[in-house]
């Protein structure tokens, strides 16, 4: 975290908040100790769906290619608000953002906003096809803190590889736009960055990127690491520098991830994911919801994160993490961010 986004960081710290992290931190590293699973407080962050729905046709994701084996839908907006009102002085930070284009929601930023006026650091990230003057000053009135926008090209030709059906020109006019908002209202939030995920199609583009990010003035140009979903046998999307790969061959020529998935799993103490119809599911790699551990329609936060279900998954993580399916592809333990 560069010292700009620290400073609005900052602003979130409450003495509850301190108190829940340092249960969560504790207890999470003497469950490494002790070998066997205790947890004490409730969640450092959550991420919150939005929606399902999407404009583009990403090759490697759900909702690009239409794939859920889940309902969708989008937020209801008084919903989450009663599922974050008992946790907010405990919970550190909300992510509006799983599957989906999350600004595709019509009124995302009233969530936003809710989450701001609790004094939660409040983060998204969007494909940048919605960012129009007047969405931008929406955006940024919301008290969204941190916005991470995808531009995963410095052409069209190279960016709508991934980025299928989406507009490069489209996504820079609404950066500028975004960027331009901010200096006219004088905000310092949201803390733009441009993420740039690094495959072997763009990967010559880098050089070209940061001098892109640099005639923006976004606050920070990330590298990431591309997920793939079916990496064993290669993939064109695999970058040539092993640099900027979450995968490498092993002696028998095909891919694996890098980390070594050991029997432990921060994510599980300490940042849930909720769909956007109130499945609470352990992490971001569970994007079909097949491990739901209970659905906040029926049953309050708490109850859900100490209940059976979430317990006896983290005892299945510490017994044998490589048997979890959606643990096969985590990048815990390695850098995501280059």
């Amino acid at each position: 975290m560069k010292i700009r986004e620290f400073k609005i960081f900052i602003k979130t710290i409450r003495l509850q908040r301190l108190w829940n992290a340092a249960k969560v931190f504790v207890s999470y590293y003497l469950s490494n100790i002790i070998k066997r699973p205790i947890h004490w407080g409730l969640p450092i962050a959550i991420a919150v769906e939005p929606t399902t729905a999407c404009n583009l046709r990403c090759p490697q994701c759900p909702s690009g290619l239409r794939s859920f084996n889940r309902p969708s839908g989008n937020l209801k907006i008084q919903e989450f608000q009663k599922w974050l009102e008992p946790i907010k002085n405990k919970v550190w930070a909300v992510t509006f953002y799983f599957q989906g284009e999350p600004f595709i929601h019509p009124d995302v930023e009233e969530g936003i906003s809710i989450a701001h006026k609790f004094g939660l650091y409040t983060m998204s990230s969007t494909n940048g096809h919605f960012l129009d003057k007047q969405r931008a000053e929406r955006i940024i009135q919301s008290g969204l803190d941190r916005l991470i926008i995808s531009l995963d090209g410095t052409t069209q030709e190279i960016y709508e590889i991934y980025r299928k059906e989406g507009k490069l020109d489209k996504v820079i006019a609404g950066i500028q736009n975004l960027v331009a908002m901010k200096r006219q209202l004088k905000s310092a939030t949201p803390y733009v960055i441009i993420q740039f995920i690094v495959m072997k199609s763009n990967e010559h583009q880098i050089s070209d990127l940061k001098k892109l990010a640099d005639s923006l003035g976004v606050d920070e140009l990330k590298l990431k690491t591309a997920q793939i979903y079916d990496f064993e046998n290669g993939s064109d999307f695999i970058p040539e520098s092993q640099v900027y790969s979450r995968y490498q061959k092993n002696e028998t020529g095909q891919f694996q991830i890098k980390n070594e998935l050991k029997n432990r799993c921060w994510k599980l103490w300490h940042a849930p994911v909720i769909t956007w119809d109130g499945q609470v599911v352990p992490c971001c790699f569970d994007k079909d919801a097949s491990h739901p551990l209970g659905s906040l329609k029926d049953d309050n936060f708490k109850a859900i994160w100490n209940g059976n279900e979430y317990m006896n998954f983290r005892k299945q993580i510490w017994s044998s993490r490589k048997a979890v399916a959606i643990c096969k592809n985590c990048t815990e333990g390695t850098r995501v961010w280059i």
